[in-house]
């Protein structure tokens, strides 16, 4: 293993503590609000978080939390499943979508309309998390056929 792969998989076995990934997730309506209210300091506040997040916490002791599986099934999705997280195949569409309608929430942000601001927010994140929803679910049936016991 390379020590490029081997940085990875550390930084994805930190990134699968559900701290980390529960404490990300408003990170995303933060940075809308701080476009939206124009400060800067929680702008860069909120993209030092996003960066500096994955590597905050230590790898969780099991992998029995759902959000540690998502990060997990993510990473297995990229890795053994050599799938991309966007297109406009099925579960891809949603992340695709929902990528779409926080691009849509920046720029509802920006134009000051809290509308369109809040529904690409909330539209984001809810396809976000169906995505996840569906990854883990195939996550959870691979490793069941596979090891019957999954990573951790």
């Amino acid at each position: 293993m390379s020590l490029r792969e081997r940085a990875e998989t550390i930084l994805w076995k930190r990134h699968s503590n559900p701290k980390s990934g529960w404490t990300r997730v408003p990170t995303g309506p933060v940075l809308v609000y701080a476009l939206y209210r124009r400060s800067w300091r929680l702008l860069l506040a909120a993209l030092v978080w996003m960066v500096l997040n994955p590597v905050l916490f230590g790898p969780p002791e099991t992998d029995d939390a759902w959000m540690t599986r998502a990060v997990l099934a993510e990473q297995w999705w990229i890795r053994e499943e050599e799938r991309a997280t966007v297109g406009l195949d099925y579960p891809n569409v949603c992340n695709t979508v929902g990528a779409l309608g926080f691009c849509y929430a920046l720029y509802a942000a920006y134009r000051r309309r809290p509308v369109g601001a809040t529904v690409g927010t909330v539209a984001s994140i809810g396809l976000k998390f169906w995505w996840l929803h569906v990854l883990v679910g195939r996550y959870d049936a691979a490793t069941a056929a596979g090891d019957s016991g999954g990573e951790g």
